[in-house]
């Protein structure tokens, strides 16, 4: 049977190009609210390939699978997708999808336990280095303030949100720069950008040979901090923000010669400092309608030959 094969095709072919085609683009960096969700519509697109795959491999292969699904279909269509002519290749390609979409499940459950140690671990610590004063009620948004001598910040996700940030962040930013911050953390909270995080580290580790979805991971950690970015200049000023950066890394030898794990963020101080020009609105909306019909092309490839049939 041809269709499972050419879905599978399809997939690799995607998961090939669209880093490739990512990587070599300048608009990304420009636009990275469009390029999570062109990057989002790739990887479910691979996805959809394999799923797609893996089901039609399994009518093939088992008559009662195919019962399933092509239980309210007329005859003909059932007969377009040849379910005799699949051999053993049917029931071995339905298996080792079958097993892969099992074990990404597994990981993403694996890294949902993960977080959500993390986070009780935290709010633990959080709790301890900063209890709640008598009379306050738990619960809800609330800015935490801590003792520390490293300037940080960051959002603490979760059920009941906290905004923590250091002592010595709060002496170093200055004027407009902690409400940049503020915001920055804030624009991570408000687009649920652990949710990407989180999902992205899960096939990343599932399936560490697949480059796409270790690509995915990594333009998620960038582009989630581009977008946030953008998020606090729009509302204090890209210099502010620049400057508020500065500030929180500058303790951490970010800007030396030797690599850290945020080294990324020169590159985000210079973004700030010298703009790019955006994408036109009507460009824009091109790039997102045109990811958002990637996922549907396997769609439209696995119903080929059952449109054939009815015409």
């Amino acid at each position: 049977m041809m269709v499972p094969a050419a879905l599978l095709l399809l997939g690799a072919l995607a998961a090939m190009l669209a880093p490739r085609l990512l990587a070599r683009a300048d608009w990304p960096d420009r636009e990275p609210v469009v390029a999570l969700w062109v990057w989002q519509c790739v990887v479910a697109a691979v996805l959809v390939c394999c799923a797609l795959s893996m089901t039609l491999s399994a009518a093939v292969a088992w008559g009662a699978v195919r019962g399933h699904v092509f239980a309210s279909a007329p005859r003909g269509v059932m007969d377009a997708y040849a379910p005799g002519t699949g051999g053993p290749w049917a029931a071995t390609t339905a298996v080792a999808l079958a097993s892969a979409g099992v074990w990404s499940a597994l990981m993403l459950a694996r890294e949902i336990l993960r977080v959500r140690a993390h986070r009780r671990r935290s709010r633990a610590e959080l709790l301890v280095r900063a209890p709640e004063l008598p009379g306050e009620r738990p619960g809800g948004d609330r800015l935490v303030v801590l003792e520390g001598e490293r300037p940080d910040a960051w959002w603490l996700p979760g059920a009941t949100p906290r905004l923590v940030i250091t002592t010595a962040a709060l002496r170093r930013l200055k004027g407009g720069q902690l409400d940049a911050v503020l915001a920055h953390e804030q624009g991570h909270a408000r687009a649920r950008h652990d949710w990407l995080l989180h999902s992205s580290a899960a096939l990343a580790h599932g399936f560490p040979q697949v480059p796409v979805f270790a690509a995915f991971r990594d333009e998620m950690h960038r582009l989630v901090e581009l977008a946030a970015d953008d998020m606090a200049s729009r509302r204090h000023g890209r210099l502010t923000t620049a400057l508020a950066l500065v500030e929180l890394n500058e303790d951490r030898g970010v800007f030396g010669p030797c690599a850290t794990p945020q080294a990324h963020v020169p590159q985000r101080v210079h973004r700030l400092l010298t703009p790019p020009d955006r994408l036109p609105a009507a460009h824009r909306l091109r790039l997102t309608a045109t990811a958002a019909l990637v996922p549907v092309i396997p769609v439209l490839v696995a119903f080929v030959p059952g449109l054939r049939a009815l015409g």
